[in-house]
Order: structure tokens, then sequence, then C-alpha cells
């Protein structure tokens, strides 16, 4: 009877070494799981989702995104690009927290204007198809500073955007929208995103 209690004792030894193997297998691979989730949020692509109506009607309430967070230390900001930003103090409501999405309109240098029911870069009308209806009021011109943006949403009637409340700095994009992934009946690159 001893015998088989002492092999019984073996046996179930084995077994904890096999599974203390396995969990620490699981541990390890979503440590460097989430490590890895961690990384490529922080710096190179984030899901986000859109809040509200400002970017109608290229993006809809509930659309969600990804916003690459690593081209913009390659190239330079291009006019239409999309993009996710910190708001600046001038724009921030309730606590400042939440990113906002604009698309550029004015690059450093521009002089912006509305008027005529339209975007007027440098004196000439600003083709864009992405808009539902033609501008019901008339701001500038401004010349958009060096290291500054001019950004505007596309329900450019009902956005607050540069037009409210300034330019935007630079220091201040976390990144350019290119891809949405919901709805699925939407899904795809989103308008001008190919160019990079």
């Amino acid at each position: 009877m001893s015998q088989e209690y002492s092999d019984n004792i073996g046996d179930s030894g084995d077994f904890l070494k096999k599974v203390w193997g396995f969990l620490k297998d699981v541990f390890q691979v979503v440590f460097f799981a989430l490590i890895l989730t961690f990384l490529l949020r922080t710096y190179v692509v984030e899901a986000r989702q859109i809040p509200s109506g400002s970017m109608l009607p290229t993006l809809e309430i509930g659309d969600r995104l990804l916003v690459d967070k690593i081209v913009f230390k390659f190239w330079e900001p291009e006019r239409t690009d999309i993009v996710v930003f910190a708001p600046p103090p001038e724009a921030q409501r309730g606590t400042g927290d939440d990113d906002l999405i604009k698309r550029i309109i004015g690059l450093p240098g521009d002089t912006v204007e509305v008027r005529e029911g339209r975007v007027f870069i440098n004196q000439k009308p600003l083709d864009e198809p992405y808009i539902a209806e033609e501008l019901n009021y008339v701001f500038g011109p401004v010349t958009v500073p060096e290291g500054y943006l001019f950004v505007m949403g596309d329900n450019r009637n009902y956005s607050f955007d540069s037009h409210s409340w300034g330019f935007l700095p630079q220091e201040n994009v976390k990144g350019r929208a290119f891809f949405r992934f919901w709805p699925l009946d939407r899904i795809g690159q989103i308008d001008g995103s190919w160019k990079k």
C-alpha cells in the first residue's frame, strides 16, 4: 500500500508541474500581449468612436475608426487630412479631456476665408465634395501662422471648429483617421487616407 501511495504522490507532483508550466506559458503570452497592445495603442494606431455629428456626412455618430499615430512623424499634415487632436484651451468644453476630430483646411501660411457659401484658400475656392451643404456664415480672411493648422468639421454649419475658436497648434495633433471598421456596411478607408 505504501508503494501505491508514493506512486500517486509522484503522479500528483508531475500533474502540478504540468499545470504550473501551462499557467506560466499563459501568463507570459497574456503579459506580452498586454505590453504589445499598450505600445501599439500609445505609439502606432488607436481605435476611436465618433461622438457627435460635426463630421457628417463623412463620419456618422457611432462610427468606429482607426487613427494612425505615427504618420506625422514622417510626413507633414496635408489639406483634407482628417485628424484627431487634443483641443486647445479655447476649444475645450466640459473637462477638456476629450479629443476632437476635424478636417485640415488651412496649412501654415494659407489665408482662409468663408464667403459666398464656400471656403476659399488663398483666394481660390476649395473643392469640397465631402460637405452636405453650403456654409451659412462669413469668416475671415485669416492667415494660418507657422506651427498651426486651421481645421473644420464637414458639417460646417454645426461644427465647433477653427472658425469658432482659432488655430490648432500642430503639436496637439495625435494622428490621422484612416480606416472605418464599424459599422460593417460602411467599412473601408476614409476619404483621402489613401494619399499616404
